[in-house]
């Protein structure tokens, strides 16, 4: 073989570097990768718990009465179990049999936290929502009630906010400080 007729391709040592630096490159891309997906999860877990919201809301109008987004817990606090959209006929802010269920949301992560804090107070979580899309008291539809759903996944969190119309915003204590008080302060 001559010089001209040189063998084409890559030798062992060549094939070490690339690896190495595809290793590193790698080891230094992963913790802001694992990051991301934390968000994306937090930002899905609150936008499912947004549509709910308003599902619940479109859904009073619709049908001309009171209608409840409740934890599927059987206690009626804990949000990471899930959440049901029903029609509360007998009032006793549960989900019974017979009565209309619209929307039910699965467990959320385990490393998902849900709070809440409604104005009425109550051992019992719920958003109730009458005919005219207001949020409202289960045991009165003409008593406004408000609150705050707050989602946490380790650092990161998320406020929703129910105002008295009914009106939900989601916004986020690291950008917009004092404006986004959680369901805890």
């Amino acid at each position: 073989m001559t010089g001209a007729a040189r063998r084409h391709g890559l030798t062992l040592i060549e094939l070490l570097i690339v690896l190495a630096l595809a290793c590193i490159l790698l080891g230094v891309g992963m913790p802001s990768l694992s990051e991301s997906l934390r968000r994306m999860r937090l930002q899905a877990a609150t936008n499912d718990l947004v549509a709910a919201i308003e599902l619940t809301r479109s859904q009073a109008i619709a049908r001309g009465g009171k209608v409840m987004l409740a934890p599927l817990d059987p206690s009626g606090t804990d949000w990471r179990q899930g959440w049901i959209v029903f029609q509360d006929i007998n009032g006793n802010r549960r989900p019974d049999a017979g009565e209309p269920l619209i929307y039910r949301h699965g467990p959320l992560r385990d490393d998902l936290r849900v709070e809440s804090r409604f104005t009425s107070g109550g051992a019992q979580a719920y958003l109730a929502y009458n005919a005219a899309g207001r949020s409202c008291n289960a045991s009165n539809s003409l008593a406004a009630r408000w609150g705050t759903l707050s989602l946490t996944q380790g650092e990161h969190a998320r406020n929703i906010k129910i105002n008295m119309l009914g009106r939900v915003r989601v916004c986020d204590p690291e950008h917009d400080g004092a404006a986004c008080s959680g369901a805890s302060d």
